[in-house]
């Protein structure tokens, strides 16, 4: 009996070491996507207009990075702090830890060089090594070419120097962990002619990242099967929960009988200098969805996304778009 003890003893010492060599390597040596380039962008009129247009109305950059006005449906941005990130991801909103989405003005970013700028956008690492959590979806920006990231690069350079710190992230065990399993090496792409409708349409939503937003996942992994198909549950900023839509091309439950003029008013009319602000009210329905923004996108990008948008694989999933908090209590 002694001996099967001591056996079993030493079979837990065994497990226990190679778990702390595990994490030991996992903390220590990943994120490993090799050192941040030693690049300078030209901040070239045409790049910085480029970058103005991508960071503002297609990648959403620049939504994520600033505070929003939750009091008007579709929260536009609060253009006084351009870039000064704030957000916060906490329990309140079902995230597994605290995260403030950073400050991505001069301010912030003025002693990161460039090459470690194009490392954070493309791969999903920091200046310092460590991950980037992935609610900024680096994995689709790892998909742009490299003369796009270059242009967002020299735009942000141009952004007004905002003085706004934030505390370090806290991630929930085991996340704090497995983030470093998750930066990747970019594979980066060229942008389509233009004239090639059904290409360009889905390099631009490969890198705004609709699939991201518009698909159910599991444990951080899109579902097969529901590409596109709408589900993904957000905490509202005004309570209740709120789920994507389905904008496959399935008849009864996405876009498949919207029209090409449908799907740009839908965007468009926030463009309008005629559109009025919606006021909402805590527990009305509030949508995430970056309207404001995407809505000045280029009508000819927008008409290139719906064209591939229309020859996605159908997928048949209502979704209740809504729940409010007293319904779930």
């Amino acid at each position: 009996m002694k001996k099967i003890l001591k056996f079993a003893g030493y079979i837990v010492i065994a497990i226990v070491l190679i778990v702390v060599v595990g994490i030991s390597y996992i903390t220590l040596a990943l994120p490993n996507v090799g050192e941040p380039e030693n690049i300078k962008v030209e901040a070239t009129p045409q790049r910085i207009e480029r970058g103005k247009y991508l960071a503002n109305h297609v990648t959403a950059c620049v939504d994520c990075h600033s505070t929003r006005d939750w009091t008007i449906f579709a929260g536009p941005v609060k253009e006084e702090a351009l870039g000064a990130g704030g957000e916060k991801f906490n329990a309140n909103v079902n995230f597994p830890g605290s995260v403030y989405v950073p400050n991505i003005t001069p301010y912030h970013l003025k002693n990161w060089t460039d090459g470690e700028l194009f490392r954070a956008i493309t791969t999903g690492v920091k200046k310092d090594g460590s991950a980037i959590f992935p609610i900024m979806p680096w994995e689709s920006y790892s998909k742009m070419s490299r003369e796009d990231v270059y242009s967002i690069i020299a735009y942000l350079r141009t952004l007004k120097p905002q003085r706004a710190d934030y505390p370090e992230r806290e991630l929930d065990f085991p996340l704090n962990i497995l983030v470093h399993t998750m930066p990747a090496k970019a594979t980066l792409g060229t942008v389509p002619d233009e004239h090639d409708t059904l290409q360009y349409g889905a390099y631009l939503v490969r890198i705004a990242a609709c699939k991201d937003c518009h698909s159910q996942a599991n444990k951080g992994e899109i579902i097969e099967g529901l590409e596109f198909a709408g589900g993904h549950e957000y905490s509202s900023p005004n309570g209740g929960k709120i789920r994507s839509a389905n904008i496959t091309p399935d008849k009864e439950t996405g876009i498949g009988n919207w029209t090409k003029a449908q799907f740009l008013s839908s965007f468009t009319q926030y463009a309008d200098s005629t559109h009025k602000h919606q006021r909402i009210i805590p527990g009305e329905f509030q949508t995430i969805m970056p309207w404001y923004k995407y809505g000045k996108m280029k009508v000819s990008d927008l008409e290139a996304i719906y064209a591939y948008m229309k020859t996605i694989k159908p997928v048949k999933n209502k979704v209740d778009k809504f729940s409010p908090a007293e319904l779930r209590d």
